[in-house]
C-alpha cells in the first residue's frame, strides 16, 4: 500500500495544480474525497423548507395563495477540488448518514399550495393518483425476490464477501421518505452543474434528452474499475465473483423498482430502443403475422414506430395509430373502436417525449387485455418522474433506458412477465446466453440470460444500481411532487410570452414543455439560449407525426428535473421573453 501511494502521489505531482498528497487508506476502506480548499468550500445548507413554489414565485402566479419552501434559486456549486473522483463517506458508500438530498427533519407541508388549475395541469389528488397507482396498488417491490431455476443464487458461487475489501454499501432497502426536499442539497451532488457555458452557469433544461450524473453514480462507476473489473459467471476467482455480485444485484434493484415479481425478468439492454426491438424481434415475430394489427398511440417516439412497421413488412400485419385530442391526450373513445380480436400488441409511450403528457396506461392496458392482446409500455420518459409498479399495472413488457433516470449511457431494461419471456425465442446468438452447444443444436438459457448474448455493459448496468438507489433515497413521491410545482411556475412564465405558442397542454402533463415563437425558427431560439448558457433541445425530438399533429415540423423543448429550480426558469423566460420583443 505504501508503494502505491507513493506512485499515486508521484503522479499527482506531474498534474496541473496542486493536489493534496494522499494518505494511505485502511484496508477494507476505499480512499476517501479529498476536502474542497477553504476558497472552494460548498456552502453551509440553509434551513430545509417544504415542498411548493417560494413566496417571491407564487405571487405572481393566478389565484395563488402565499407559497412555500421549494423550488428555490440557485446557488453556485462547488465542484470536487481534483479532476479524479475517490470513494469515500461523502459518496455516501460507508457511511450511514441521511443522504444530502434529503432532509433529517419530518417538516409537514402546509396545505396553502399553488393551484395548478388555471395552467390545466393536475392538482393534488391527480398528482397522488400518478405516483401511487390506483387504489389497491401492491406494494412497489417484493419483500423478497425469487431467483429462477438455473440461475445463480445469492451465496451460490459467485456472491462473495473478500476479507481485504468492503464493497459499496447498499441502501436501497431504506429509501428515505421524508416530506421534506432541499433542491440546494440535491445540486451539490451533481459535479456537472458547476460547470460554465459561454461564461455563464450552465442551465440543464434538457432532460428529456438525458439527464445528469450524481456523484455516487460517477464514484460507483469508478470503484467498479478499481475493485471489480472482470467478466461476469463462468470463472472461479475473486474479481469474477465480485463483478457477478455487483451486475446481479443491479438487476435485483431493477426488479425492486419497477415492483417486478422477480429479477428474472428483467433484461439488461442498450437502451429503450433496443429493448423495444428485442419485442418486436422475439414476441412480435412468433405471435403476429398477416393481417393481425399493432396499435401505438399518435404520441411515439420514433423508436416506438420504426421496429413495428419493418415487423408488418416482414409478416403482413396493419399498423393501427390511437389520436389524441387538441391537448395532447390519448382518446381513449377511439382507442376502443380500434381494438379488434385482429389486434395481437398494443405499444404505448407512458410519458410523451416531446409534449409531456401523461397517458392513461392503466386503461390501456385493462382494454387491450380484455380484447385479448398483450401491452408494451414505453417507459422512458416515465421513470424519473413517476413511481411506476409494473405489477399494478399488469404490463406484460415495460422498457426504459438508464440514461434518462440519473444512469449511465448505454443501459436500458427489459421487464417482461416470467410466463411470456420463458416462451420466447433468443433474439441473439453467443455466449452467456447458451446451456449447451453441439454441431447439431444449442441448448438456451433461461431468461433473463437467454437474451443477454455476448459480453454485456457490466459496469454500466452497475451504474445504473446506483442511480436508482440515489432516486430511491431522495423518493419519487418527493420528486414528483417538487416538479410538478415546478412545471406550473414554467407553464405560466412561458404562456405569458407574446407570440409564444405552448403545443400540448393536457391535464397530466410530467415535465416537459415545448413550444414555438413567432418570428423564430426554433434552432435560432435554442441558439439564443446557448449564448445564456441554456441548455434545451430545438428540432422534432425523433416524434414527427404528433409534432406534425399539431401543424409544426419543430419546437423549442425545456424539459424539467428535481435539480432544476425557478430562477433558472426565470431565466429561461428572460431569454425568450427578450427574443419576442424584437
Amino acid at each position: 500500500m505504501a508503494a502505491l501511494t507513493q506512485l499515486a502521489n508521484a503522479f499527482f505531482a506531474t498534474l496541473p495544480g496542486a493536489e493534496p498528497e494522499i494518505d494511505p487508506a485502511p484496508v477494507g476502506a476505499a480512499p476517501q474525497l479529498s476536502p474542497l480548499p477553504t476558497a472552494q468550500a460548498t456552502p453551509a445548507v440553509s434551513p430545509v423548507p417544504v415542498l411548493g413554489v417560494p413566496t417571491q414565485y407564487a405571487a405572481a402566479l393566478p389565484q395563488a395563495v402565499s407559497g412555500h419552501g421549494q423550488p428555490t434559486p440557485a446557488h453556485p456549486v462547488s465542484a470536487p477540488g481534483s479532476p479524479y473522483y475517490f470513494l469515500g463517506e461523502a459518496s455516501g458508500y460507508q457511511s450511514a448518514v441521511p443522504h444530502a438530498g434529503v432532509a433529517a427533519t419530518e417538516a409537514g407541508a402546509p396545505d396553502d399550495r399553488v393551484t395548478a388549475q388555471p395552467f390545466h395541469l393536475p392538482g393534488t389528488d391527480a398528482l397522488a393518483r400518478l405516483v401511487d397507482g390506483a387504489a389497491g396498488t401492491p406494494p412497489a417491490g417484493p419483500s423478497a425476490l425469487q431467483q429462477p431455476g438455473g440461475a445463480v443464487q445469492a451465496g451460490q458461487f459467485y456472491f462473495l464477501t473478500p476479507p481485504t475489501l468492503e464493497a459499496p454499501r447498499d441502501t436501497s432497502h431504506q429509501p428515505h421518505r421524508a416530506s421534506t426536499f432541499d433542491v440546494q442539497a440535491v445540486r451539490r451532488d451533481f459535479p456537472i452543474l458547476a460547470e460554465r457555458v459561454n461564461g455563464r452557469p450552465l442551465i440543464w433544461l434538457d432532460n428529456a434528452a438525458t439527464t445528469h450524473k450524481p456523484q455516487a453514480v460517477i464514484d460507483r462507476l469508478a470503484y467498479f474499475y478499481a475493485h471489480e473489473n472482470s467478466n461476469i459467471h463462468r470463472a472461479a476467482h475473486a474479481l469474477a465473483a465480485r463483478a457477478t455480485d455487483a451486475y446481479e444485484g443491479a438487476r435485483d434493484k431493477v426488479a425492486r423498482f419497477l415492483g417486478a415479481r422477480s429479477a428474472s425478468e428483467i433484461i439488461f439492454v442498450r437502451g429503450a430502443t433496443e429493448a423495444i426491438n428485442l419485442i418486436a424481434q422475439t414476441f412480435g415475430r412468433q405471435h403476429i403475422g398477416a393481417g393481425d394489427e399493432i396499435i401505438v398511440s399518435h404520441l411515439e417516439h420514433h423508436a416506438n414506430i420504426v421496429p413495428w412497421q419493418q415487423l408488418a413488412a416482414q409478416v403482413g400485419a396493419r399498423i393501427r395509430v390511437i389520436p389524441v385530442d387538441d391537448s395532447g391526450q390519448i382518446l381513449l373513445d377511439e382507442y376502443r373502436k380500434l381494438l379488434s380480436s385482429r389486434t395481437k400488441l398494443v405499444s404505448v409511450t407512458q410519458v410523451s417525449n416531446a409534449l409531456g403528457t401523461v397517458t392513461p396506461v392503466q386503461e390501456i392496458i385493462a382494454l387491450a387485455h380484455a380484447a385479448g392482446a398483450r401491452v408494451l409500455v414505453d417507459g422512458a420518459q416515465a421513470v424519473s418522474h413517476l413511481r411506476v409498479n409494473v405489477q399494478a399495472l399488469d404490463a406484460d413488457f415495460y422498457v426504459f433506458s438508464g440514461h434518462k433516470v440519473f444512469g449511465p449511457t448505454g443501459i436500458g431494461v427489459v421487464y417482461g412477465k416470467q410466463d411470456l419471456l420463458d416462451t420466447l425465442p433468443p433474439w441473439q446468438g453467443g455466449g452467456n446466453m447458451i446451456a449447451d452447444v453441439t454441431f447439431e443444436k444449442t441448448l438456451y438459457q433461461p431468461a433473463p440470460a437467454r437474451f443477454e448474448a455476448g459480453t454485456g455493459n457490466i459496469a454500466d448496468a452497475v451504474g445504473l444500481g446506483a442511480a436508482l438507489d440515489y432516486v430511491e433515497r431522495i423518493g419519487l413521491e418527493s420528486i414528483a411532487r417538487y416538479e410538478h410545482d415546478l412545471l406550473v411556475y414554467a407553464t405560466h412564465g412561458l404562456s405569458r410570452i407574446p407570440g409564444l405558442r405552448l403545443i400540448g397542454t393536457a391535464a397530466n402533463k410530467a415535465s416537459v414543455l415545448s413550444f414555438t415563437l413567432a418570428g423564430y425558427r426554433t434552432e435560432e431560439v435554442g441558439a439564443a439560449l446557448n449564448r445564456e448558457g441554456i441548455a434545451v433541445r430545438s428540432g422534432h425530438h425523433c416524434a414527427q407525426p404528433i409534432l406534425r399533429r399539431f401543424g409544426v415540423e419543430a419546437t423549442v423543448r425545456p424539459s424539467l428535473a428535481f435539480y432544476n429550480t425557478c430562477e433558472e426558469v426565470d431565466e429561461l423566460v428572460r431569454v425568450v421573453s427578450a427574443l419576442a420583443r424584437r
